[in-house]
């Protein structure tokens, strides 16, 4: 993978997690399959709209599901059997190495952070499972914001803590919400493709 940095100088470097820095994505579709396919939905989780919804919150996304179905699934039921799916294939996680080498060499010079639409202790395993959980000391999710991606409230609050400016901040996305959460801070991104 060739990733086109944009030029800098940057004060801070912001990373997604699933589909970022961990191979995670189809271990994060299988588990939704089987939630579903457990909660007898009347439908089909269709890959293409899976990645088209990478970056979003867990629990919305059965929000998202409910209205384009015309389903009344409880998010909070759903979300939490998808995670226990995906937490017991966590062992086969790898890391995305291109990505993992530019975060271990910007933290060291650097502050870095995590802004993932997972739930924090999904993520923090997940970056665990993948040796990198201590390089991110600043870690946000829709746990910690009114508004998760596409909204830019999750970014700004990474800046924040990290005490850099949005605009002196670039964004490692593969979903398109993240993409656009992190342009509507202000700042620059870079896409990962995660397919």
């Amino acid at each position: 993978m060739k990733l086109n940095l944009p030029t800098g100088p940057f004060a801070g470097y912001i990373f997604d997690c699933d589909g970022t820095l961990a191979h995670t994505m189809p271990i994060h579709y299988q588990a939704w399959l089987q939630a579903l396919k457990e909660a007898d939905a009347p439908f089909h989780f269709d890959e293409d709209y899976f990645y088209e919804l990478g970056g979003t919150a867990t629990s919305h996304i059965v929000t998202l599901l409910n209205r384009r179905f015309g389903t009344d699934f409880n998010s909070e039921t759903i979300s939490h059997r998808k995670e226990h799916y995906f937490m017991a294939g966590l062992s086969s996680i790898k890391p995305i190495p291109e990505v993992v080498t530019i975060a271990r060499d910007l933290a060291k010079t650097h502050p870095v952070a995590i802004v993932s639409g997972g739930f924090r202790h999904v993520v923090e395993q997940t970056l665990q499972t993948i040796g990198i959980l201590d390089l991110f000391p600043v870690i946000i999710t829709p746990a910690d914001v009114l508004h998760g991606k596409p909204a830019p409230d999750m970014f700004l609050l990474a800046a924040e803590r990290m005490d850099v400016r949005p605009g002196e901040c670039l964004v490692f996305e593969d979903g398109i919400v993240g993409i656009e959460g992190a342009e509507q801070a202000g700042m620059k991104t870079v896409f990962i493709p995660s397919r």
